[in-house]
């Protein structure tokens, strides 16, 4: 296995970035994101407590909470998530009701950002990071509610939705393009591990030198090493499951199509051989009957000749016995021509 430069940056939070002088990375990166000087103060617990069997863990990679006050969630998704965005807004939750003590007032809640780094395509769209808020806006003339003059003062904000948390999510793996702004060089940064010479945003040179796999002291080098060899087990155990589903999917698509292929083909049989069997009936009906009018007809016409002969017979005085005994007419018949 080949020595990476630098480590990767969700392995850096959860190992090197928890430690006070190291600060001044994630300050260079979340200051680049939400474009305001952020300050650290502490890294706090990132594994909430449960309370009861029930209920879940809120694991997230770190949260911070800066000079202000307001709490920072960061979280790095490598795996496919269908409901990350439901995992996003289960976090922010937790995180607001447990930074508040009992008793205390709504205005001791803390103001939240989620940033969530993630490698697959979650949700569509053509950018590479998005900026989620809450916005008051008036159904009929369109405009934002803002905070009153008193809410203001306490608040230190001016629109309702400032008070909300806020979401940020930066799908990495659809960033293709030169690194132009100073996020751009953090995003390069994140997919390929890698920081430019010129690059200059904050943090990132303190990345360089602090992020070094060969600074890792030897338990730090083997831990980061079963950490990538972990992440490329999951992935060819997430490409594998892909690709059997989709070969189980011909399969199953191969297997409902002969199946319905021979359904429609008995069918189509079966309306193919009423068709035939009622062509060959009428067929067969037309040629016996006219076989039987046939024999009809000419055991009618011997009838009509037998009677003229009689006839004629009957005419010239010829008895009657020999009159039967010519024609097979009986006597009767004889005699009432």
């Amino acid at each position: 296995m080949s020595m990476p430069y630098l480590v990767r940056f969700d392995w850096a939070m959860k190992r090197l970035l928890r430690n006070k002088s190291n600060f001044v990375v994630l300050e260079g990166f979340l200051s680049t994101l939400l474009e305001e000087k952020i300050s650290i103060c502490h890294i706090l617990e990132s594994e909430s407590n449960k309370e009861d069997i029930t209920d879940k863990f809120n694991r997230v990679d770190l949260l911070a909470e800066d000079s202000k006050g307001d709490l920072i969630i960061v979280e790095i998704q490598n795996n496919r998530e269908l409901d990350y965005f439901l995992r996003m807004l289960y976090g922010v939750s937790k995180a607001v009701t447990e930074y508040i003590s009992e008793g205390d007032l709504y205005e001791k809640i803390r103001k939240i950002y989620s940033v969530n780094i993630v490698y697959f395509d979650l949700g569509q769209g053509t950018d590479y990071v998005y900026h989620g808020r809450t916005e008051f806006r008036g159904i009929h003339n369109n405009d934002v509610l803002k905070l009153s003059k008193q809410q203001t003062e306490r608040f230190i904000c001016q629109v309702a939705g400032d008070l909300f948390p806020e979401y940020y999510v930066l799908r990495v793996n659809e960033f293709d393009q030169k690194a132009v702004t100073p996020l751009d060089e953090w995003i390069v940064f994140l997919k390929t591990g890698e920081i430019g010479k010129d690059f200059q945003a904050p943090g990132l040179a303190e990345a360089r030198e602090r992020l070094k796999f060969a600074s890792l002291d030897k338990k730090d080098r083997v831990a980061y090493l079963r950490n990538i060899e972990d992440l490329r087990v999951q992935r060819s155990v997430m490409d594998t499951a892909r690709i059997e589903g989709l070969e189980e999917g011909r399969i199953e698509g191969r297997m409902e199509g002969r199946m319905e292929g021979r359904i429609e083909g008995r069918e189509e049989g079966r309306i193919e051989g009423r068709a035939e069997g009622r062509e060959e009936g009428r067929a067969e009906g037309r040629s016996e009957g006219r076989a039987e009018g046939l024999i009809e007809g000419e055991a009618k016409g011997r009838t009509e000749s037998c009677l003229e002969i009689a006839r004629n017979m009957k005419a010239l005085g010829i008895a009657v016995d020999v009159i039967v005994q010519a024609t097979g007419l009986s006597a009767q018949e004889i005699e009432q021509l």
